[in-house]
């Protein structure tokens, strides 16, 4: 059990921590509130309450905003054909993005208008660009496996025209990092946002609690959490796991919202986060408890021993050109995780990009700033390396 006092130690740390921020948020707000309620008549103040409670309870499903059509179905992925009708010739390679898929959909890679990995990608000049949608698991699909999942992202590349530009954003992320070495002659450039190589590397409060878990007990509470829902990985559970690993933004979102209840452009905000932060769905059990097994607990995508398949996959396959996007405060995937795809792959030092964005996790794939200052860099990279 030795080798589980350092996640614990995190764990007690940052359990404490955590609770002390929201703590610090509730006070922060508190002032505020009692000022507004002091100053507000008891109708007027009622009448606010009702609105804000309303607001809170009132959730929509995300949906897409750029246009698309769906070129490939499967029972639990579809394939978007995003590119514009002027652009279907484009002299360029064509890109696939891979969102991510931990009990949320997979539109936050198009977040909103203003707010769209795929229309900065496509802005970069990458034009003829593809993306996955992740459908929510059912009983029918729960036996759904990482094979499965590689193989419809090799049918997207040959629908594609056998060759592309892969970009992964965290969970989407190491799977087209197993794409690409199980495939490399397949994928002519290769860019991961948020998305763990090693699980092992730096200070993640999921992948110490998986540690921690997996080494006391084993894989019994994941199988009997997925055996609890028919099979699936709940995304209620996920969604739970965030809020707990960051209560002080649930805290600050909702009393934000009450002090602001009646800024429409506040509301507005607040909506179109919680639409798809609160819209969870379900993951395949089969796959998600072999990436708990393999990858949480077993790191064998850096180690070298994963096996998809009959096949092991070998990053050092790899040798097109990486980029890699780490957010300097990301909580979910520290940037160490990430970074250790340099030192396993075969891709030559000098085609190795890091960028580090100033945001957290969410903010690598639908904050402004990151969508402003980093991705165009990023993609802009990409697009020189992709005339056909």
């Amino acid at each position: 059990m030795a080798d589980l006092d350092a996640p614990l130690v995190h764990l007690a740390g940052y359990t404490t921590e955590a609770a002390a921020r929201a703590a610090t948020a509730f006070a922060e707000r508190s002032g505020a509130l009692l000022a507004q309620a002091l100053s507000t008549p008891p109708a007027a103040g009622a009448a606010r309450g009702l609105l804000w409670w309303n607001t809170v309870l009132d959730r929509r499903p995300p949906r897409w905003h750029t246009p698309a059509e769906t070129v490939l179905t499967t029972p639990f992925a579809h394939l978007r054909d995003v590119t514009a009708p002027g652009d279907a010739d484009a002299a360029v390679v064509p890109t696939l993005v891979l969102p991510p898929q931990a009990g949320h959909s997979s539109h936050v890679v198009d977040f909103a208008p203003a707010q769209s990995q795929l229309r900065t990608i496509a802005a970069a000049g990458l034009t003829r660009l593809y993306v996955l949608e992740w459908r929510a698991a059912t009983t029918a699909t729960r036996d759904v496996t990482i094979t499965d999942y590689v193989e419809v992202v090799d049918r997207a590349v040959r629908h594609m025209g056998g060759r592309a530009n892969l970009v992964g954003d965290c969970q989407g992320g190491w799977l087209a990092a197993v794409y690409a070495a199980l495939h490399p002659e397949r994928v002519h450039t290769l860019t991961l946002a948020g998305a763990p190589i090693d699980f092992h590397a730096g200070e993640s409060v999921v992948a110490s609690s998986t540690r921690v878990l997996t080494g006391a007990l084993g894989l019994a509470p994941y199988r009997t959490l997925v055996a609890l829902n028919g099979g699936t990985m709940p995304g209620a559970a996920a969604l739970a796991n965030f809020i707990a690993i960051q209560p002080q933004a649930e805290v600050s979102r909702q009393l934000d919202l009450l002090l602001n209840i009646t800024d429409t452009a506040h509301v507005a905000r607040y909506r179109a986060f919680e639409d798809w932060f609160k819209h969870t769905q379900d993951i395949p059990g089969a796959f998600y408890l072999w990436l708990v097994e393999h990858l949480f607990h077993g790191n064998e995508l850096v180690a070298g021993t994963l096996q998809v398949g009959d096949r092991r996959v070998d990053m050092s396959a790899i040798t097109c050109p990486l980029f890699l996007l780490a957010g300097a405060t990301d909580h979910i995937t520290p940037a160490a995780q990430l970074f250790a795809a340099a030192a396993v792959v075969g891709t030559p030092p000098g085609l190795v990009t890091r960028r580090t964005a100033a945001g957290g996790h969410l903010g690598l794939f639908m904050g402004r700033d990151a969508l402003r200052d980093d991705w165009p860099a990023l993609m802009g990279a990409v697009r020189a390396f992709s005339d056909t």
